[in-house]
């Protein structure tokens, strides 16, 4: 009865370790190009960050506010 379960657990293993993908190898690169002193990018995410903060401060405003209670724009007339 355990001779089954160890059975699939073996085939499973040997067809999960065949790496049967197809996918290409990655190409090769210099030890130089991985090492160099360039400086690092700087991180986006806090400037991302306030942005975000600045519109969800924006759309809280907007959310305050009536379309109804807005005076219509100069030279334009109400529908």
């Amino acid at each position: 009865m355990l001779r089954i379960p160890a059975l699939l657990f073996v085939t499973a293993l040997i067809a999960g370790c065949a790496g049967g993908g197809g996918a290409p190898y990655p190409k090769l690169v210099p030890m130089d190009s991985l090492l160099s002193d360039e400086p690092v990018p700087p991180n986006p995410a806090p400037e991302l960050a306030a942005r975000a903060d600045s519109l969800r401060a924006r759309a809280a405003q907007l959310r305050k506010t009536s379309v109804s209670d807005a005076s219509p724009p100069q030279g334009t007339q109400p529908q």
